[in-house]
């Protein structure tokens, strides 16, 4: 039988290597963050006529008090511009403008607006509400777990496990979100607490079946019998988590444009869901219960 667990700490290693990157480009750049979380005007507008380039946009929406005004062409005859909150009575003269400023005419597609007050209150709920899912992951692994020793443990684990995950997407999202402008909008919560779900759901599986070894294997060491259960279940657990990768790939390549961030988010999110329930929460129960953090500073004998 194959000793997975025996090598647990390059899998930490390698978990490592993949958070460091996103964490560097957080700390660089940012999370850029869509109207939703940071407020602001959203307009999508389909001109009939010759393109205005970005920077005489940008210099009209300059006169009309908008200033970092950020202006996108896409399809060869649509402008994404993104701009402080307006209303409709600003956003109806910014229009009538650039039809005499231009001599275009245009075509509302999109339009959105939120205050800065809204959007700040919306981040503030959308951590929220990561917080209060992994309190009640806590909560419900530990009370399912409650026949086994230590069945807290298992909550934390699992905890640790979707942070891992939790880290590598924000991470991605940061580096996605300096080199192709992409921000992170309310589909990208969904994408997130969806990755979240994934990840706890897998380890639960896992956690499920060293449970019941632990009551047929009473005498073998918890070492051995998290080996046994990571492999009885890690057939399973790469097909259940490949079906679902393999229809999102598919969707990120033939997908629309409008649904790619959202359906790569959840991708690289499901992934790295399927390594860390596998690869990074049961091992950490090793770890807990030989209590392996007592030698890890020590010199090794000579």
């Amino acid at each position: 039988m194959k000793n997975i667990i025996k090598y647990r700490y390059l899998y930490f290693a390698i978990s490592l290597v993949v958070i460091v990157p996103g964490m560097a480009a957080l700390l660089a750049w940012g999370l850029p963050t869509g109207i939703d979380f940071s407020g602001g005007s959203y307009l999508e507008i389909k001109v009939d006529g010759t393109l205005p380039d970005t920077d005489s946009m940008i210099n009209l929406f300059t006169d009309f008090g908008f200033s970092d005004t950020k202006v996108q062409t896409s399809g060869g005859d649509i402008l994404i511009i993104r701009s402080k909150a307006m209303d409709e009575g600003v956003l109806k003269d910014i229009l009538g403008e650039i039809e005499s400023r231009f001599g275009v005419t245009v075509e509302l597609n999109r339009f959105e607006s939120v205050g800065p007050t809204i959007g700040q209150e919306v981040a503030q709920r959308a951590a929220g509400a990561v917080g209060l899912a992994a309190l009640g992951i806590l909560a419900y692994i530990t009370y399912a777990f409650r026949g086994v020793k230590n069945a807290y443990r298992y909550g934390v684990a699992a905890i640790l496990a979707m942070l891992h995950d939790v880290v590598v997407v924000v991470g991605v999202e940061a580096i996605l979100g300096h080199f192709l402008g992409w921000e992170a909008d309310a589909l990208f919560l969904t994408a997130l607490l969806t990755v979240i779900g994934f990840s706890v759901h897998d380890s639960i599986v896992v956690f499920d079946r060293i449970r019941e070894n632990e009551r047929r294997m009473r005498r073998t060491p918890f070492e051995e019998i998290v080996n046994s259960s990571i492999i009885q279940t890690f057939a399973r657990s790469i097909n259940t988590q490949l079906t679902v990768m393999l229809t999102l790939l598919s969707l990120v390549l033939f997908g629309g444009s409008t649904i790619r961030h959202f359906v790569l988010i959840l991708l690289i999110g499901v992934f790295s869901g399927t390594y860390s329930s596998i690869f990074n929460a049961s091992p950490i129960l090793v770890v807990w219960e030989n209590k392996e953090w007592r030698t890890w500073f020590r010199k090794s004998p000579a």
